[in-house]
C-alpha cells in the first residue's frame, strides 16, 4: 500500500504538520527526507529498512559517502541533501549559542558540542572562547589524539585564548568510545590548564566530555 493510501493521521507528512516533528519515530523522519521509496516499497518501509541496514539513525547520518550511496534508494544526490541538512544544523546550533550568556545555556553548549564532536572517530580537544558577557567569541579544535599521545600544551592554550582576546572558556574532547566519564589524564590535564589560565587572568568555566550520552560538565561533578 502507497504512504497516499494510508489514513491522512498516519502519513508521515501530515503527522508532522498536525502534532510536531518530536512525535514521530525514526522512519518517519527518515522517510519524509527519501520523500519516495522504491518500487513495491513505501518511503516509511525502506527507512526502516536503512535504519536496520546500517543500525540506527545516527550511524545512517555519519556514514561516509561511499557506505551512504552503497545502499538502495540512497546516492550522491540524497548524500549532499543530508550533509546540507547536517552543516545548516550546526550553524543553526552556533548562531543559537553565540547570540546567548554560554554559563547559563548549558543545554545549549552541550548540543552545539556534541553536534561538533559525537561522530568524530579520534580524540579531538577543543576550546569555546568567551568574551566577558560568556557570549561565544570563538570555537577551534586545538589537538587531535588521545590526551596523553597528542599532548595537550598548556602554553598553546594561553596563547591561542589571549589571541582571541578571550575572558573565559569552556574546554571540551570526545570520548570516541562513548563513555563520557573522565579519565585521570582528563582530570590531570584540566588541572593544569585551568593553573596555566589563571596566570592570564582567563577562567576556565568548565571542561565537557562528549560521549554518547550527553555531555559530562566537570563543573557539575563538582572538578573545577
Amino acid at each position: 500500500m502507497r504512504i497516499t493510501d494510508w489514513p491522512a493521521a498516519e502519513r508521515p507528512r501530515e503527522k508532522l504538520l498536525e502534532r510536531g516533528a518530536g512525535a514521530l519515530s525514526d522512519a518517519e523522519l527518515l522517510a519524509i527526507f527519501l520523500r519516495v521509496g522504491l518500487p513495491g516499497v513505501s518511503a516509511v518501509d525502506l527507512a526502516r529498512q536503512l535504519l536496520a541496514d546500517f543500525g540506527g539513525l545516527r550511524p545512517l547520518l555519519e556514514a561516509g559517502r561511499k557506505e551512504f550511496c552503497r545502499a538502495k534508494g540512497l546516492g550522491d544526490a540524497k548524500y549532499v541533501q543530508l550533509q546540507a541538512v547536517l552543516e545548516m544544523t550546526r550553524r543553526h546550533l552556533a548562531e543559537t549559542l553565540q547570540s546567548s550568556d554560554a554559563l547559563c545555556s548549558p543545554d545549549a553548549v552541550r548540543d552545539y558540542l556534541a553536534v561538533q564532536l559525537r561522530h568524530r572517530k579520534r580524540e579531538v580537544f577543543c576550546c569555546l572562547y568567551l568574551d566577558s558577557q560568556h557570549r561565544v567569541i570563538a570555537f577551534e579544535e586545538l589537538f587531535e589524539g588521545t590526551l596523553n599521545a597528542a599532548g595537550v600544551y598548556p602554553r598553546e592554550v594561553v596563547q591561542a585564548a589571549l589571541q582571541k582576546g578571550a575572558a573565559a572558556v569552556i574546554l571540551a574532547h570526545n570520548h570516541p568510545s562513548g563513555v563520557s566519564e573522565p579519565s585521570q589524564a582528563d582530570i590531570w590535564i584540566t588541572e593544569r590548564l585551568v593553573q596555566a589560565l589563571q596566570f592570564v587572568d582567563i577562567k576556565v568555566l568548565d571542561h565537557m566530555i562528549v560521549g554518547d550520552g550527553a555531555a559530562l560538565s566537570f563543573a557539575e561533578r563538582g572538578l573545577l
